[in-house]
Order: structure tokens, then C-alpha cells, then sequence
């Protein structure tokens, strides 16, 4: 009909509640965030997703201020959610908006993040928390406002708590993050903070020096503490760094437990061997070696991804491609405690293993492990305990292992090299040295009678020491089959590409019986 304008002036209508909604909290609050050096979380969104590709929900909730019935102003709710593409892939993206009340929840409306945490869930799509506020239960303000307080309770966790059964879930911290928003950045598989700007705590220092304790923000929960306890997985100096981290994280791993991890094409020959390696380990037991090379050197160029290289630092793991396929990467770390198992290393190693279980991600382990860290220090951190939780979980894990004993592997930590229930795919350097206790102390031990009855006992010990290092020949083992291969180093990545096409092909789609948790 001639002058119908249809439904335009709702639509108008909703242009402008929109418009309202991407002030965010005004323009001397956006300022403010980036004086202190922080993207505002619609600029995070941006430069984390494919261009264009941001489909917001909820975009229009917030509080609403009416005059004679008519609009005139809206804050939006603090938390910014939807889907959008990564490298091409949708995920579930949800910010904290810091310039409406500092991230607080008393701003925002619970129901969006649980919303964005079921959408992920049930849609099977990763899910990626941009952490910049506290995200609970609001502050005091809030509660003089309601006039009553009320018992805590986390709306919608049980979603937070499946995904971590179903879905890759990413959390930046990129701000100061309190409480629930805290507990946000560590339920996940992979979570980082930005060095400079960034803090994670439970209760923030005002709330911490009613406990007597003066401190600032830095001092209780900055990245110099939580990149080396590991409550996060890294550290990084820009968010810029974190985009591209959470970019790489992903690329590895399927979109949820119902998929199985895509190969990439690759130009890295599976045949390529690197002359180098047969130098890599030196003949002294006691000179150490960096394991890094070796890992960059066997794996596809460019492909390793390092995770928590601050923490548990005599233990390495991180995410690979061999020939394309991904695949878990576990080493040991001789620069750290010879590469030996502390309480931390053992965490880090179960963390690395559930999430190459929960998402089908066959394990390459690169084994040099002269055991568990002994000494007062290990006995009063529990690392028997720890340690006995990685084992547990290579022994439960079903993706297949494929362990290369680079040099030692002694011990109980040592048998955690692989489940040895299961075929036994494994190959050994002819470095190898392995057995219930290192050679050196266990002479001591063994022969102290004999030794000390010597008229000569330095000679003794010179003979019992030659004797014994024909008995820990790596021949002698394989002589008995109990190495099953010893390998020139040189053959190490062609053998590993094989075995990612092997387990490739054993890859079932499903949810796992123990998936990772924080």
C-alpha cells in the first residue's frame, strides 16, 4: 500500500538500541581501557574473528532508561557474545565488556553466559572466553541495591563443566579477573594471560587486606606467579599474542569430541632426516642438552606449539603435526632437574595427556627420564602422589603412544614412558639407558661390603664399573627383546610420520571416560 512503511520504524528502532549498545560504557570509560593498554572487548572481538564474520546474540540487553514511554538511554549488559569464524571455523566467542562497571556481574545479565556456554555445548562449537572482570555474583553495591543477599550458586556451570568433556574451550585473561571470572580462565584446555595488563586472583587485594595482607595487584595474582604455578598455561606480552595463540590452539584440535583432529597439508617431506640428531646426545651421562631442537627437528617445520613452558619446567609438552596429522608432544627437560618428574612436571603431564585422550590426539613421547625428583623438597610437595596421577593417566588414556627412549628412562617415572599393557610401539636411540636405578648410586649400594673390604677399593669400583656398563648396553636389552627397536637417530621423524598415519586411521569420534579437568 501507497505510505505502508511496514515494520521500518521498529526496524529503525532496533538500529538504534544497537547503536546504544556499541558505546558500551561511553567514551571516557573506552579511554580509560586504553590508557591501560587493553583493547575495548567489541575491539578484541575484531582482531580475534574473521573479518566480518561476528554474529552477535543479545546485543540489545543491558538496563534501560524510559522517559514517557519512550527510550532514551541503554547500557548494555556487559558481556558481549555469539558466533563467529576462526580460520574458518565457528566458535562460541564471549568477551567481558570492562568499560560497563569494571566487568562486574551486577552489570551484566547472567543469562548471556550461560546462554554462549550451552550454545557451545550443544552446538558441538569451541568455546573462547575473553576474561576481563570478575563475571560473579556482583559486588556489595549490588546487593544494597536488591536490599538482601542471597546463598552463592553458579548459574549454568553445568555447561562450563561438560564442555570441558566436549568441546576445545579457550580463556584469555586480559585484564584483572576476580572470583568467578577467575574461575572462567582456569576451566579450560588452554588458558593465557597478557603479561603487562593482566591479573588473576580469587579476591582482589581491597578484599585481601580485611586478612591483614597489604598487597598489590601485581604482587597477589600477576603473571610472574601464575605463568610459573601453572593456573594458566602461558604468558604472553600482547593480546595481539593471545589471538594468534588461541588461533594456533585450535588448529590442532577437532571442533568437539565428535569429531576427529583435521590434517593440514604440509611441504615437510615425511622422509626428512636430519643429520644432526645423530649428535645429539652426549656420550657424558652428566652433560645436559636441549631437548627443543630435537622436538623441532622431528616434527613438521613450524608446526610445534608449545604449552607451559614456564611451569613444570623439567617436563615439555605441546601440540604437533606430523605429516600433517596433529599429534601431543611429551619430553623431559635436562636443563630442569636432569629432565626428572617434580609434583608441578607430573600435573602438567596429566594436564597434556587428558587433553590428547579427550580430543583423539595420538601421544609422541620423547622419553629421557632419570625418575621422580627425590629429596625433602619432593617428599613434602607429595610428588609420589602427583606423579602417580600421570601414570594413571597414561595408563587410561586410549589414543596410541609411540615413546623414542632418547637417554635414560629409570624408575617409576621412567615406566610412565608408555602403558606397557599395550602394544609396545616404542624405539630407543642407541643412547639408551635405562633400569630400575640409575647405574652410578646403585654400586654404591649393591657392592658396599665388597668395596669396602678392598685393599683397593677405587680399582674395585673402576672394575664393577666397567662390568656394568657392558650390562646396561642397550644391545643387551634388545638381545632379549625387551628394546624392541634401536634406531639410527636420523630415522626418528620418517619412523614418527608412519605412526601418525597408523594412529590416524584408529581415530573414533566420541566423548572419552575421563576428560580433562581443571
Amino acid at each position: 500500500m501507497s505510505g505502508d512503511k511496514g515494520w521500518e520504524p521498529e526496524l529503525a528502532e532496533l538500529r538504534r538500541r544497537e547503536e546504544m549498545a556499541r558505546r558500551m560504557g561511553g567514551p571516557d570509560k573506552v579511554e580509560r581501557q586504553h590508557l591501560a593498554g587493553k583493547l575495548t572487548v567489541r575491539e578484541r572481538i575484531d582482531a580475534l574473528a574473521d573479518p566480518g564474520s561476528f554474529h552477535e546474540i543479545g546485543a540489545i540487553a543491558g538496563r534501560a532508561t524510559y522517559e514517557g514511554g519512550q527510550l532514551v538511554d541503554l547500557t548494555p549488559t556487559n558481556f558481549v557474545m555469539g558466533r563467529a569464524r576462526i580460520d574458518g571455523r565457528t566458535v562460541v566467542l564471549g568477551g567481558d565488556d570492562f568499560t560497563v562497571r569494571g566487568g562486574a556481574a551486577d552489570a551484566a545479565i547472567w543469562q548471556k553466559q550461560v546462554y554462549a556456554e550451552q550454545m557451545a555445548r550443544e552446538l558441538g562449537l569451541p568455546m573462547v572466553r575473553l576474561v576481563d572482570g570478575t563475571g560473579g555474583g556482583g559486588s556489595v553495591k549490588s546487593l544494597d541495591q536488591m536490599g538482601r543477599t542471597y546463598i552463592p550458586m553458579n548459574p549454568g556451570w553445568e555447561h562450563v563443566v561438560a564442555n570441558l568433556a566436549t568441546v576445545p574451550v579457550v580463556a584469555l585473561a586480559l585484564g584483572s579477573v576476580a572470583g568467578l571470572g577467575a574461575a572462567r580462565v582456569v576451566t579450560s584446555h588452554y588458558s593465557l594471560m597478557v603479561g603487562p595488563t593482566s591479573q588473576v586472583f580469587v579476591a582482589g587485594p581491597p578484599v585481601v587486606a580485611r586478612t591483614g595482607e597489604e598487597v598489590t595487584k601485581e604482587d597477589l595474582g600477576g603473571s610472574a606467579i601464575h605463568g610459573r604455578n601453572g593456573t594458566v598455561d602461558d604468558v604472553v606480552a600482547s593480546e595481539d599474542e593471545a589471538f594468534a595463540c588461541t588461533r594456533r590452539f585450535l588448529s590442532y584440535l577437532p571442533s568437539s569430541v565428535d569429531d576427529i583432529p583435521p590434517r593440514l597439508p604440509t611441504d615437510d617431506r615425511p622422509d626428512r632426516r636430519e643429520d644432526w640428531l645423530v649428535r645429539a646426545i652426549p656420550r657424558e651421562e652428566r652433560k645436559v642438552y636441549r631437548v627443543r631442537p630435537v622436538i623441532e627437528a622431528v616434527v613438521d617445520t613450524g608446526s610445534w606449539f608449545e604449552i607451559g613452558r614456564g611451569w613444570g619446567r623439567s617436563a615439555v609438552t605441546g601440540l604437533a603435526r606430523l605429516d600433517g596429522w596433529p599429534v601431543a608432544v611429551l619430553a623431559s627437560d635436562p636443563y630442569h632437574y636432569g629432565g626428572g618428574w617434580t609434583a608441578d612436571a607430573s600435573d602438567k603431564v596429566t594436564r597434556l595427556v587428558d587433553l590428547a585422550d579427550t580430543f583423539h590426539l595420538p601421544v609422541v613421547h620423547l622419553v629421557d627420564q632419570p625418575g621422580f625428583v627425590i629429596g625433602t623438597a619432593a617428599e613434602r610437595a607429595s610428588t609420589i602422589r602427583h606423579g602417580a596421577r600421570a601414570l594413571a593417566a597414561v595408563y587410561q588414556a586410549e589414543v596410541p603412544f609411540c615413546a623414542v627412549i632418547l637417554r635414560r628412562a629409570y624408575g617409576v617415572a621412567g615406566a610412565a614412558h608408555t602403558n606397557a599393557s599395550r602394544l609396545l610401539y616404542r624405539y630407543a636411540w642407541p643412547s639408551g639407558d635405562w633400569g630400575s636405578l640409575p647405574m652410578a648410586g646403585g654400586i654404591e649400594a649393591a657392592f658396599r661390603a665388597q668395596l669396602a673390604a678392598a685393599d683397593d677399593p677405587d680399582a674395585l669400583r673402576r672394575e664393577i664399573q666397567a662390568r656394568m656398563d657392558a650390562v646396561r648396553s642397550p644391545f643387551r636389552t634388545a638381545e632379549a627383546f625387551l628394546a624392541e627397536e634401536i634406531i639410527d637417530p636420523r630415522d626418528t621423524r620418517p619412523l614418527l610420520c608412519e605412526f601418525a598415519g597408523l594412529a590416524a586411521a584408529r581415530r573414533r569420534p566420541g566423548p572419552t571416560a575421563r576428560p580433562l579437568r581443571p
